[in-house]
């Protein structure tokens, strides 16, 4: 399939607020709280003030374990993401806001009203990223506890979807409530919903995944992809697949925007920049996060190893329940030898290796550079736009939007206004049409 391509097509930009995870930089002296609402706030009007389309949220449903210890990252909170979200509606006037509620331990009458109540509450700025999980470490924390296999967690969520959009469109787009009834193979529920028909009709759907699966959730049924492809030749692969997978299901490339999540370090001058990138990298893995990545990957206890040592010379042993509550590695045997691989070529430590290959700057230069490198990743069909995910809680933006944006906007590749009220404007997508 050919992706339209236009040089002048325009940039989408969102916000990640960092939380809780190894990107954020815990021992600068300019980290301040992650959960304190004036992180919130700060860096939600940052990007309100850089024009960006969406304020991103994750979500934490369990705090992680590590060899049966919460996972040391995990002490400062995990706030809900609608509640913050809720707050933030009143202090930010044209950015989205988007959270992300797991589709596997929520019900969709339930959602369903907590997101119309944003969207209304904003004005049509509301958005759902989701997510699902078959961790019944997670799952503990729930009723029906980790009951649903893997192979399922999909296509609840379809479902799950779906339902949510015949409960928005339950009510009439004058305002009229009518009685729904849903019958499937996960939910069975009928009633009338409370919340009348919110500003964007439905709030955008936002899915966050790379496996197969995940691809094809997205072209079925969302609106915006939030992805992680390092590479440009990377992300015009991923973005041909899945623009590809559109038209099945009767849909246009334009209808579902692709927004890998990205870091970006500046500098007056490019060894200034990447001279930051290597501190930057050298303070989120520390010798102790080395380890511990390190054991993650291997499934076994490493602590004696040293961090400025050789890599072990066994293969990983699998063990799920040493590190609870992360997302699974894949071929961690094939994972391990190529972290080694990398360590034997270039003469690095377990620490060293650790840095390189969990690199997280994606795009590191002077701002000129930068602002040249997004936009050729638009123009070339390796993304849409970005979610931009600082190193810092709560000013990692600041000289982005300072520095970055005037140079993308005098490039004609960035809006210099909102040109709309409701984030479906932001984005260019169409109001859905009332399906009641």
């Amino acid at each position: 399939m050919t992706v339209r391509s236009s040089a002048r097509r325009q940039i989408h930009l969102a916000a990640h607020f960092p939380g809780v995870n190894s990107t954020t930089v815990w021992a600068d002296p300019r980290s301040r709280s992650q959960i304190a609402f004036s992180s919130f706030e700060q860096l939600a009007r940052t990007a309100e003030r850089g024009l960006f389309d969406f304020f991103f949220l994750a979500e934490g449903l369990r705090l992680r374990e590590h060899k049966g210890r919460i996972h040391d990252l995990d002490v400062v909170g995990r706030p809900e993401s609608l509640t913050v979200l809720n707050a933030l509606a009143a202090v930010t006037e044209r950015i989205g806001l988007a959270a992300t509620v797991n589709a596997t331990f929520n019900e969709p009458y339930e959602l369903a009203r907590r997101l119309a109540t944003l969207d209304h509450l904003s004005g049509g700025r509301a958005a759902w990223n989701v997510v699902t999980s078959s961790d019944a470490f997670t799952g503990e924390n729930f009723r029906r506890g980790g009951y649903l296999d893997r192979a399922d967690r999909y296509t609840r969520a379809a479902e799950f979807v779906d339902v949510a959009r015949e409960l928005w469109d339950s009510w009439t787009p004058d305002g009229l409530p009518r009685p729904f009834a849903h019958r499937g193979q996960h939910f069975d529920i009928a009633g009338e919903f409370t919340v009348p028909r919110s500003p964007q009709g439905h709030p955008v759907v936002i899915q966050a995944g790379d496996s197969g699966e995940g691809r094809e959730f997205a072209a079925r049924t969302a609106d915006v992809i939030f992805t992680r492809h390092g590479t440009l030749e990377d992300g015009r692969a991923f973005y041909a697949d899945v623009k590809g997978r559109l038209a099945k299901y009767g849909r246009d490339p334009d209808d579902l925007k692709i927004m890998p999540g990205v870091s970006v370090v500046l500098g007056d001058t490019a060894a200034e920049a990447q001279e930051r990138a290597a501190e930057i990298r050298r303070q989120q893995v520390s010798p102790q996060n080395a380890i511990l990545a390190l054991e993650q990957l291997w499934g076994t206890d490493l602590s004696s190893y040293d961090p400025d040592g050789p890599f072990p010379d066994f293969d990983p042993v699998p063990d799920p329940t040493l590190t609870q509550g992360r997302t699974r590695r894949g071929d961690t045997v094939a994972l391990a030898e190529k972290w080694r691989s990398l360590s034997r070529d270039k003469g690095l430590s377990i620490r060293q290796t650790v840095i390189e290959a969990s690199a997280r700057q994606s795009f590191i230069g002077t701002p000129e550079a930068v602002a040249a490198d997004l936009e050729t990743f638009v123009r070339q069909d390796a993304a849409d736009g970005f979610i931009l995910v600082p190193h810092l809680t709560p000013g990692g933006l600041d000289e982005f939007v300072d520095r970055v944006v005037p140079l993308l906007q005098e490039r004609r590749a960035f809006r210099t206004e909102y040109r709309g009220t409701t984030l479906r404007s932001h984005l260019g997508l169409p109001d859905p049409a009332w399906q009641g």
